[in-house]
């Protein structure tokens, strides 16, 4: 069926659009450690790898033509890597060609990627339905699929993407996800940007995977730099982002210092930075702090 109309505008490419590649696969995790540090700093308390490493399946991102792996984020944003999956960043009007290699030989499960807020076609959905779709949601151990993906003029903002495969509930409970981040046509790119995934994961609450302060992501700016934060849900629990010290303003004009985020929501926030020292970040549903979700983020001078 042709598209016509307002979902036609919104998802042709303009005539500046570019054509933007990445290369990533799912590849073995099989020690990830929720605490590398053994430790919950808040309540002192000693932790044992029984508790806190367990082996897991990981999107990473890769030079082209799956040459040699490389990091999902820029180390200059952030001290972790792996977890979340890379940061696929893109313009509106831009077409994304997302080549995906399942290199999943620690349990051989089939695994996909399925993305939120753009534009394709059923054959790059990701999503596993029996007897419906095709190999995009099915992607067998050893096997590729490329995505074909257009940021339309609905697209801007931050965006989810996880595995959609029969796999599914096993990848995302063992951190198989990422973020898309789409700016405007005329936006400009923030000088930090910072990715916030609140998942829970076995017996605690993490923030890109870990949890406690001393192992979740410690971010860093410097005073005078635009950051943006992009925060996102995963898993069937809301949570609550807050960053101590900080406010943004809303599209309504209103400041606020805290946001609400559901299973498979994601918002960013701008602000251009001020206040140095270093400063908390957490969820602000109690339980889930105390449970590791609490980070700290470091604002230096000049």
């Amino acid at each position: 069926m042709a598209v016509t109309g307002a979902a036609a505008s919104a998802a042709a490419p303009t005539a500046s659009a570019a054509v933007r590649e990445y290369w990533v696969a799912g590849v073995p995790a099989p020690t990830w450690n929720m605490a590398p540090n053994q430790r919950d700093a808040i309540h002192g308390t000693v932790l044992t790898p029984s508790q806190t490493v367990f082996p897991t399946i990981v999107y990473r991102r890769y030079t082209r033509r799956w040459g040699h792996p490389i990091r999902n984020s820029p180390a200059r944003s952030s001290n972790q890597d792996l977890i979340p999956g890379p940061l696929l960043r893109a313009r509106v009007g831009d077409r994304l060609l997302v080549h995906f290699k399942n290199l999943d030989t620690l349990y051989n499960r089939p695994h996909s990627m399925h993305f939120h807020g753009v534009h394709y076609k059923p054959s790059s959905d990701g999503a596993f339905v029996p007897g419906v779709s095709g190999r995009d949601g099915d992607v067998k151990p050893g096997q590729t699929w490329t995505y074909r993906l257009t940021a339309g003029s609905d697209s801007a903002g931050v965006w989810p993407y996880h595995d959609h495969s029969p796999s599914m509930e096993e990848s995302i409970a063992g951190g198989m996800y990422g973020m898309l981040s789409i700016l405007g046509r005329d936006e400009p790119r923030p000088d930090r940007e910072f990715e916030v995934i609140f998942a829970p994961m076995g017996d605690f609450q993490t923030i890109d995977g870990r949890a406690f302060v001393g192992n979740t992501p410690v971010f860093t700016s410097i005073v005078g730099q635009t950051v943006q934060w992009d925060v996102m849900a995963m898993g069937s629990e809301h949570h609550t982002f807050h960053v101590h010290g900080h406010r943004w303003v809303t599209p309504d004009g209103s400041a606020v210092d805290t946001k609400t985020v559901g299973p498979a929501e994601t918002f960013a926030i701008r602000w251009k930075e001020e206040d140095p020292g270093t400063w908390l970040y957490h969820c602000h549903v109690e339980t889930h702090m105390m449970a590791g979700m609490i980070g700290t983020y470091h604002v230096r001078r000049r």
